[in-house]
């Protein structure tokens, strides 16, 4: 059962899953076992990029985001599918079902990763043993390959988890911060993106060593709580517990305003879902959250309300796939009615650096473009690009 982590030494475990979507396909077609396999979108088209791939495509320099045109040069008898989200959501389902039949204290980080506080369900049995055990039933229930770091805490288990892959189980110990931690390119940091990165090397932190041995006090005042927060990291402090409810945290995020007066004008209509919108994203943004649902409430001049919902496969996050979809539900429920007040809320939400990235890769060139977000592609570990909800294909279904 779950560790009191309120006290004494904790034993964490980070598991990340190997080439995840890679994994999920071979487990289902065995016959792609051993082949150089990737995932990517409208392969039929030159804009196509790759997902994700296996380590035999990646052995003949197939990378991530690379388009599937370059992908084929570098490997011609590359294999390529396209992505089945609904196969991974389920199998992600499966495999954090297994993790939390050894403890409840699982924290699930994104559709292929987590943190497991296994102080209390070690029973006697070594870390590493239980390790083991826990990737091998991986293997033996899921057929899928997996990497685990075990660590007295979060950061430590999860830049020990990337240290040997795949299958790989690999112990980092506070003690051995200096020798194995420290010699690190800064860019290895977890936590430490391309911007920062550049920001740190610009003072002369090459390594993970030179920021633990930096001046705290001149880190807070270049970066602030962020500076405080990557010393103590490279220093191997890290007292955040491993909370099953992370993902729960966030509910919904609600706009909505009462017209001037009551309108049937499509042209005001766009206007206040437009500044609606907005303000709903810039609220994600704050929060680091992405929307899975949007409601629209509309009030009519007779104080009459409905409200509709709309899930798309997509997390979404900007102004822009915001209004649209509410614009989308106004203009299949509006009856012609005055309307007095609109609402819109986004529900289903979920921390941008957990959400389960499902490209809409035709789009892809647009969003670099058009996205800030595109930078977490190497801030947050293996999470890439933006999806754009472009049309109503995109849809999963429609709620009354």
């Amino acid at each position: 059962m779950g560790a009191d982590q309120s006290q004494g030494p904790r034993v964490i475990f980070h598991i990340d899953m190997n080439s995840f979507y890679a994994s999920v396909e071979i487990a289902k077609d065995p016959g792609l076992k051993g082949k150089a396999l990737a995932i990517a979108g409208k392969v039929e088209d030159r804009r196509g990029i790759v997902v994700t791939s296996s380590y035999e495509a990646r052995a003949q320099g197939v990378k991530t985001t690379m388009p599937v045109w370059e992908a084929r040069r570098h490997c011609p008898e590359l294999i390529i599918k396209t992505p089945d989200f609904p196969l991974y959501r389920s199998t992600s389902k499966q495999l954090f079902e297994l993790l939390r039949s050894y403890t409840d204290t699982v924290e699930k980080v994104s559709i292929d990763e987590g943190y497991m506080d296994v102080t209390a369900a070690l029973n006697g049995i070594h870390p590493l043993q239980l390790a083991k055990n826990i990737q091998r039933k991986v293997l033996d229930a899921l057929h899928l390959p997996s990497s685990i770091g075990i660590a007295p805490n979060k950061f430590l288990a999860k830049m020990a988890s990337d240290m040997k892959k795949p299958m790989g189980i690999t112990v980092l110990r506070k003690r051995e911060i200096a020798k194995v931690l420290w010699p690190l390119p800064i860019g290895e940091m977890y936590g430490v993106g391309p911007k920062t990165e550049a920001k740190l090397k610009h003072i002369g932190v090459q390594t993970i060593g030179d920021l633990a041995q930096n001046n705290a006090a001149a880190l807070v005042e270049k970066f602030g709580v962020y500076g405080e927060r990557l010393y103590k990291r490279a220093n191997g402090i890290d007292h955040r517990p491993v909370d099953p409810e992370a993902e729960n945290t966030y509910k919904s995020i609600s706009q909505s305003t009462t017209l001037p007066e009551d309108t049937t004008s499509d042209t005001v209509v766009r206007k206040v879902l437009s500044i609606l919108a907005e303000k709903i994203a810039d609220k994600l943004k704050q929060e680091k959250v992405t929307a899975y649902q949007t409601s629209l409430m509309i009030r009519y001049n007779d104080w009459q309300n409905i409200t509709r919902n709309q899930t798309v496969k997509q997390p979404i996050q900007s102004k822009d796939d915001i209004s649209h979809i509410a614009g989308h539900l106004f203009d299949r429920h509006w009856d012609g009615r005055p309307v007095r007040l609109l609402g819109i809320t986004v529900t289903a939400l979920e921390e941008l650096y957990k959400a389960t990235k499902q490209l809409d890769l035709f789009s892809y060139q647009a969003d670099v473009k058009k996205e800030p977000l595109m930078d977490l592609i190497s801030e947050m570990d293996h999470r890439y690009g933006e999806g754009t909800l472009r049309s109503a294909s995109l849809y999963k279904k429609e709620e009354p």
